[in-house]
């Protein structure tokens, strides 16, 4: 029974708001403009449904054609991830070689300094 009087009042809300709303002449002229272009527009497609039904198949084809260009998009950047987490253990690897390679220099170029000024003294 409370539901049916929440449903009421906010029915009589919006009436009243939608009634405050048209006492301004630009609203008023507005909605005027707005009502007599949508009346013309389902009048003229009553009278030529294939034109509506044209335009429906265009907007259907559009939106095809953007869902098959998302999805190839999509399966682009999926296998690029693949891609990615197969050559990441790789690079992975490649880096620590370096590394170690460096570390494995840097050693050696100590030892080599280390040594030189004994030699040529």
């Amino acid at each position: 029974m409370g539901n049916s009087k929440l449903g009421k009042f906010i029915l009589l809300g919006a009436l009243l708001g939608g009634a405050v709303a048209l006492l301004d002449r630009s609203t008023r002229n507005s909605v005027m403009g707005t009502s007599k272009k949508a009346a013309n527009e389902i009048s003229f497609y009553a009278k030529n449904p294939e034109t509506l039904k044209q335009k429906l198949v265009e907007q259907k084809d559009k939106f095809q054609a953007a869902y098959e260009q998302l999805s190839g998009d999509v399966s682009y950047i999926k296998e690029q991830v693949e891609e990615l987490k197969a050559l990441t253990p790789q690079v992975k690897e490649l880096v620590t070689d370096t590394k170690e390679t460096f570390v494995d220099s840097k050693e050696e170029y100590e030892t080599i300094l280390k040594e030189s000024p004994s030699t040529t003294s």
